[in-house]
């Protein structure tokens, strides 16, 4: 039995310590939000919040977890997370939401990391590096950026 922060809340899971966090999360703790994309640490679709940095759970096994805040996109939350929320909206940023979760993830440790106040043109760099992990088949990268540089500017990066 292994104890775990997810989400703010303090979880007992049963589940072998070579399980990866992406299996637990999804079987054990019935949060699917975090999708399976490859297994392999190559799309970024399990990403996920360990101690606010983006991290692939395929890839972080319930061995290697020791205290560490778990947010999932059902758990994230703050001024950051509804800033990107309503530009994630206003733009129109899903087509086929398979990445959403992770794309979302992503920006929004981006958004919680980067220094400010930041220039529009460096926070394009910070966001390139950010969602470079993160695979969309849809192609979605411009209304992406577009949506964290919306962002940004509510949260009065620049």
């Amino acid at each position: 039995m292994s104890s775990l922060n997810v989400n703010r809340k303090t979880v007992t899971v049963a589940s072998d310590p070579e399980t990866p966090l992406l299996w637990v999360l999804r079987c054990e703790l019935h949060l699917t939000g975090t999708k399976f994309g490859c297994g392999v640490g190559v799309c970024g679709g399990c990403t996920v919040h360990l101690n606010d940095k983006a991290s692939l759970a395929c890839q972080t096994k319930l061995s290697e977890l020791h205290g560490e805040k778990i947010t999932t996109i059902e758990g994230v939350q703050g001024a950051d997370a509804n800033a990107l929320r309503a530009a994630w909206l206003d733009v129109d940023v899903a087509q086929c939401g398979y990445c959403q979760s992770a794309q979302f993830m992503a920006a929004c440790a981006l958004l919680r990391n980067v220094k400010r106040p930041v220039k529009p043109a460096e926070l394009d760099g910070e966001i390139d590096a950010a969602l470079c992990g993160v695979i969309c088949r849809c192609g979605t990268y411009p209304r992406i950026r577009k949506a964290i540089q919306q962002a940004a500017k509510t949260l009065h990066f620049f």
